[in-house]
């Protein structure tokens, strides 16, 4: 089976900027020949994110801020107008704030809680329950998790449970749109030096020890997560979803 994605339309949420997972993932799926749809979070984003969206040649860009009501139907109406139908959705955006990320998973706050569920993994059911109707023949979603959400985590705090409830978000949704021949699955990378990974405490010696303590005695990076991601949305990938796979040099097997 071919995993060439000639012909496949897709969209990425989480560009960020050349660092970002999402970049990753972008320029494998293109370099396997799907045509990409990429949005950006605002205004001030978009200065980082159009340029690698024109490396991509990207056929869509637009804006998309989850917390902001009705801009994520605004993107999916694009694609329709554009495209008629999608293939894949990528999902990499996660977020807390400040306080409740540094602190104790105990004293988070009811806003900050609610805040981080709704844009790391709530948003991703919304893209799912828009796309359903896009994906006419099949399809695929993805989603970026982290050992944390099984693991404990020295400082990964609030993400965590977050991440656990995404994990399990993947679960049902590959359950509910199978019959539809849409596949649902999360990756899971090891840590990576990405903007969003150095908000954690102690990042750069999280990194260090990773390194050391994975069998491979390495990192995974960016492109490494991209070809999986192509790989799963690929016709190669036809049986696969409910899955959480990892993409972290062996890292979950002694974290």
């Amino acid at each position: 089976m071919s995993c060439s994605l000639e012909g496949k339309r897709g969209l990425i949420v989480g560009i960020a900027d050349k660092h970002s997972i999402a970049w990753g993932c972008a320029r494998a799926l293109r370099a396997a020949g799907a045509d990409l749809a990429v949005t950006w979070l605002n205004e001030s984003a978009r200065r980082y994110v159009e340029p690698l969206a024109d490396q991509v040649q990207a056929s869509i860009m637009c804006g998309l801020d989850v917390t902001h009501p009705g801009e994520m139907e605004q993107v999916f109406d694009l694609i329709r107008t554009h495209w008629g139908s999608l293939d894949f959705v990528l999902h990499s955006i996660a977020f807390a704030p400040a306080p409740d990320l540094h602190g104790r998973v105990t004293n988070c706050s009811s806003q900050g809680f609610s805040l981080a569920m709704d844009v790391s993994c709530h948003s991703f059911i919304r893209m799912a329950r828009l796309a359903e109707p896009l994906m006419k023949n099949g399809g695929s979603l993805l989603t970026m998790s982290y050992i944390g959400a099984e693991e404990v985590v020295v400082n990964y705090g609030v993400m965590g449970p977050v991440k656990a409830a995404l994990e399990s978000a993947v679960r049902y949704l590959a359950m509910e749109l199978g019959p539809a021949g849409i596949r649902v699955n999360a990756v899971s990378p090891g840590p990576l030096a990405t903007r969003a990974a150095s908000g954690l405490n102690c990042f750069e010696q999280f990194l260090t020890d990773a390194a050391r303590r994975s069998p491979l005695r390495r990192l995974a990076n960016i492109d490494d997560v991209g070809d999986m991601c192509s790989f799963l949305v690929s016709d190669a990938a036809s049986v696969i979803t409910g899955n959480t796979l990892y993409v972290d040099a062996g890292y979950h097997i002694v974290a």
